[in-house]
């Protein structure tokens, strides 16, 4: 398909919008703190230091999510915000600034309370490739001078799919993505649903799209071990929040699931949020967002603690220089703490 470009009028137009006020930026010197880290096993040292603390960088978002370091141009982060329609730009020297709006919803009149993209990623050349709520696929940004993009997936068997909600690159280049209900205005209930479930996708090299599972009611983050046999995937549904992790088998579908960690005594208690987004590190821990924060699995599954930021935390990145530093969006908030560990970037091409 043909690439589009969207008026860099209309993608730089200012936010500053009665009904989402404009982030404020949090600048270094004396650094804001929130939450707190719980720690459950004393294997939780090995990545996250005693005195290690969750920093803010800016706040005042609608609902940020699904951040993704850049590497190039000094190293910077984006991220969504999913009810502005917008993405934004942080970076340390240079503070925050708009990157692109609108972001994932381009039609006429309002389209439901998360029109916006979001999660995002990079592909393997650097390019980003974003889930876009209300235009329900994912595209990519071929060429970022003109903000022109294109469509890589829309549609499954004919049909329109619900609403790509986050996405990994496999390190062959296939695309493994998640679409569950959460852009559409009326959700699960929408007259506008053309497909009868919630599926996790693999997009190949050669275009080919494949239905791995649908066995997930609201299947939602999804991040592969760094051996890439195994990827886990979130559920975001109250009624059983939850993560399964999946075999992988070597001609890259899923195998048997296995359920990582419930969380539904979590979340009965109160603490808020449901499992969401996720980051994996190189050593194999899984930092998974959910009910009060950023849970920490070892590799072999237990959970190790939380990163507790008190918020209903979306989704979480590795970043930074050395790729050290846990970048985390939770709700109003961008924040980050520093880790012992570094992600897995399956490529990663610097330019």
């Amino acid at each position: 398909m043909r690439g589009f470009s969207i008026p860099r009028a209309i993608l730089l137009a200012t936010l500053a919008l009665a009904s989402f006020p404009l982030a404020e930026i949090t600048w270094a010197g004396e650094i804001k703190t929130i939450g707190e880290v719980v720690r459950l096993d004393p294997r939780l040292d090995e990545v996250l230091s005693r005195d290690a603390q969750i920093e803010v960088l800016a706040h005042g978002f609608a609902w940020a999510e699904g951040p993704v370091w850049v590497p190039r141009q000094g190293g910077y982060l984006l991220f969504s915000d999913i009810p502005r329609n917008a993405i934004w730009r942080w970076s340390p020297k240079e503070g925050l600034s708009l990157f692109m709006k609108p972001a994932g919803y381009t039609g006429e009149g309002p389209w439901g309370g998360e029109p916006g993209t979001n999660g995002l990623a990079l592909d393997p050349e650097g390019r980003l490739v974003m889930c876009e709520h209300g235009n329900r696929r994912i595209t990519v940004l071929v060429r970022e001078k003109d903000a022109i993009k294109r469509v890589l997936v829309s549609h499954y068997k004919g049909k329109r799919l619900n609403s790509p909600n986050d996405l990994v690159f496999k390190s062959n280049g296939d695309l493994y993505f998640t679409d569950p209900p959460y852009g559409l205005p009326r959700r699960a209930e929408d007259p506008h649903r053309e497909l009868d479930f919630f599926g996790v996708y693999r997009l190949s090299t050669n275009g080919k799209l494949t239905l791995l599972t649908k066995e997930m009611t609201r299947p939602n983050g999804i991040g592969f071990s760094p051996d890439e046999k195994t990827l886990y995937v979130a559920q975001s549904d109250p009624n059983a929040p939850l993560w399964k992790a999946f075999e992988v088998k070597p001609d890259g579908t899923l195998g048997r699931s296995r359920v990582l960690y419930n969380a539904t005594k979590e979340f009965q208690q109160g603490l808020p949020g449901l499992p969401d987004g996720m980051a994996v590190a190189r050593t194999g821990h899984v930092f998974a967002t959910g009910p009060g924060g950023v849970y920490v699995f070892h590799p072999d599954g237990t959970l190790l603690g939380r990163i507790d930021t008190w918020e209903k935390t979306a989704n979480c990145c590795f970043g930074g220089p050395d790729g050290d530093w846990l970048y985390m969006t939770a709700d109003m908030y961008l924040c980050r703490i520093k880790t012992r560990t570094q992600g897995f970037f399956p490529f990663r091409k610097r330019r």
